[in-house]
């Protein structure tokens, strides 16, 4: 492939960002204005990423038993305003909108499992696409017998790597509970900045909700 080098070596956050690298692909790059076009060959084939712990792939039906108990947790769900799933068919509905929205180009959700084992022990993503803009937005979950050891935080590094980096994008962002102190500790750990506090944003059995919205640039 035809391949040109723009830019300067940069960090964001703790994301080496190599230098933007253009690859001319079945037509899914192009230069425009000194920079790349976002790269869709990254919708040609399901993107397996791995770090030293995670082999994180697409999510499949044998999944949805295990992503059936993390969101009937409280805990899992203590800061986010959804309903707490009830029974199989709920979760393998779920699984099935995830692979759809990876076909349509709108998502991409991983299911995170440890390197040596074959269950999964969360799903993390990027949704909220809008290509034309560069933007994604960033968003997971994972059983709570793997918080607080730095599982989420290799996760989101090599989520963050593959969307600036080989995917293109320009922003991505992320809206949760302001009150969720372990997502706002990783967001800022990675370099997001905090642009917007929003009051009774989200009505949610029965009660109003704060939100916030952080979000990374490339630079």
């Amino acid at each position: 492939p035809l391949e040109a080098q723009v830019g300067k070596k940069g960090r964001i956050g703790n994301i080496s960002l190599k230098p933007t690298q253009c690859v001319i692909l079945k037509g899914a790059f192009s230069i425009i204005g000194g920079q790349c076009a976002m790269n869709l060959a990254a919708f040609d084939a399901f993107p397996e990423l791995k770090t030293s712990r995670l082999h994180m792939r697409d999510i499949r039906l044998q999944d949805a038993q295990a992503i059936l108990e993390m969101r009937a947790n409280g805990r899992v769900n203590a800061f986010i305003a959804r309903p707490a799933l009830a029974q199989l068919e709920d979760a393998e509905a779920l699984v099935t909108k995830t692979r759809n929205a990876f076909e349509q180009r709108l998502a991409i959700g991983w299911a995170g499992l440890l390197r040596d084992g074959d269950t999964i022990i969360g799903t993390c993503g990027l949704h909220s696409m809008e290509l034309h803009n560069h933007y994604a937005e960033l968003g997971g979950e994972m059983a709570t017998a793997y918080w607080g050891k730095g599982i989420a935080q290799e996760a989101v590094e090599a989520i963050l790597e593959f969307g600036m980096n080989r995917m293109g994008l320009h922003t991505i962002g992320a809206k949760i509970h302001p009150g969720n102190r372990g997502a706002v500790y990783l967001l800022e750990h990675f370099g997001f900045v905090k642009e917007a506090h929003f009051r009774d944003r989200i009505h949610f059995e029965g009660k109003y909700l704060d939100m916030a919205v952080y979000t990374l640039h490339a630079k």
